[in-house]
C-alpha cells in the first residue's frame, strides 16, 4: 500500500464520517432528532439557537458535524478529479461518495421535516431508517474504496469472476440486511425500553406488542446467521487467494464480527445502555468496512497496477 497525500485524506475523510455516523446514534438514542424541532437547515428557526436545551446542543452538534462531512466529501471529489486521469476508479469512487453523501443530507432532512424522530413510531420512520441505513453504508463504501484505490488497490473486476460475485454480493447484502435489523431493534429499544430482561421478552412475545417490539427479535437470528455465512465465504473464497492484503482483511472481518457479536450480547444483558449501542455500532460499521475492502481485494484485477492508475502530478 502506499500513502500519498490524496490517500491519507481520504482515510482522513472516512474516520471523520464514521464518527459523524455514531453521533447521529446519540441522537436517536437519547432522543435528540427533535432537539431543533422541525426546521431544516435552520435550527429552531435560527443559524444558532439560543439558550439552548440539552437536546437541542445535540441535534445541533450532528448538524454541524455532518456538514462538515459534506465539505470534506465535496474537497475529495474535487481533488479526486484534479489529480487522476480521466477513467481512473479514484474519481468514480468520489463521485459515488459525492452522490451519496448529497442523498445523506436530504433523508435527515426529510426526518426532521417531516418529524419522523424523538417519539415517533409510526411506519414511515421505520422505512426512511432503514433507507437512511442503506444510504450510510453505501456512503461509507465509497469512501473506503476511494481510500483503498487511491493507496494502490486492484480496480475491481467482475467479468471472469464466476460464482465468486454472486457469493461475495450475497454477503453485502447480508450484512446491509442484518444492519438494517439492527438499526429497527435500536429504534424500539429507545421507544420502548424495558426494566429487565424478563421484562424484555415479555414485551417480544406480547400479542398486543406494537410492531417495532416485535420486529426486533429478529436481529439476533439475523446476527447469527449472517456470521456464520460469513465465516463460510471467508473461509471457503478467501483463503484460496495467497494475497497478504486479503488474509489480513478476512481476519480483520472475522474479528470485529466477533467483536460486534460479543458486543451485541452484553448490550442485550446490560439493556442496552447508550454507550453500548455506540460501541455496537461502530463495531458494526468496521465488519461493513473489512467486508468492503476484502471484497474489493478479492475481485481486484490481479497483478500489479498499470500506470493508468497512477495520479496526475500535483498542481
Amino acid at each position: 500500500m502506499k500513502f500519498n497525500r490524496f490517500a491519507k485524506y481520504a482515510w482522513g475523510v472516512l474516520a471523520f464520517n464514521l464518527l459523524v455516523v455514531v453521533w447521529g446514534a446519540y441522537v436517536r438514542a437519547t432522543g435528540s432528532g427533535a432537539g431543533c424541532g422541525s426546521h431544516w437547515p435552520l435550527c429552531d428557526g435560527q443559524v444558532i439557537p439560543q439558550a439552548p436545551q440539552i437536546e437541542t446542543i445535540i441535534e445541533f452538534t450532528h448538524r454541524l458535524t455532518s456538514g462538515f462531512a459534506f465539505l470534506l466529501v465535496l474537497g475529495l471529489f474535487i481533488w479526486a478529479f484534479r489529480v487522476y486521469p480521466k477513467g481512473h476508479t479514484v474519481r468514480l469512487g468520489a463521485s459515488l461518495a459525492m452522490f451519496f453523501i448529497i442523498t445523506e443530507a436530504l433523508v435527515g432532512a426529510g426526518l426532521v421535516l417531516f418529524e419522523w424522530v424523538a417519539g415517533n413510531i409510526s411506519v414511515a420512520r421505520v422505512i426512511v431508517m432503514a433507507i437512511h441505513l442503506i444510504n450510510t453504508h453505501l456512503l461509507l463504501a465509497s469512501i473506503t474504496l476511494v481510500a483503498w484505490w487511491a493507496s494502490g488497490g486492484e480496480r475491481v473486476r467482475l467479468k471472469g469472476q464466476g460464482a465468486d460475485v454472486w457469493w461475495w454480493g450475497s454477503a453485502l447484502g447480508g450484512v446491509l440486511l442484518m444492519s438494517m435489523a439492527g438499526a429497527v431493534t435500536a429504534l424500539g429499544d429507545t421507544l420502548f425500553p424495558a426494566s429487565s430482561l424478563a421484562e424484555g421478552f415479555q414485551q417480544d412475545f406480547a400479542p398486543t406488542a406494537h410492531f417495532l417490539i416485535r420486529l426486533r427479535v429478529w436481529h439476533p437470528v439475523f446476527a447469527v446467521l449472517v456470521g456464520f455465512y460469513l465465516l463460510f465465504v471467508v473461509l471457503w473464497l478467501g483463503t484460496l487467494r495467497s494475497d497478504g492484503n486479503i488474509k489480513r482483511f478476512a481476519v480483520a472481518l472475522i474479528m470485529f464480527y466477533t467483536l460486534q457479536l460479543s458486543a451485541g450480547l452484553l448490550n442485550l444483558v446490560l439493556l442496552v445502555p447508550v454507550w453500548m449501542q455506540l460501541v455496537h455500532l461502530f463495531l458494526a460499521d468496521m465488519v461493513w468496512i473489512s467486508l468492503v475492502l476484502l471484497v474489493a481485494t478479492t475481485l481486484g484485477e490481479s497483478g500489479a497496477v498499470s500506470s493508468s492508475q497512477e495520479p496526475l502530478p500535483a498542481t
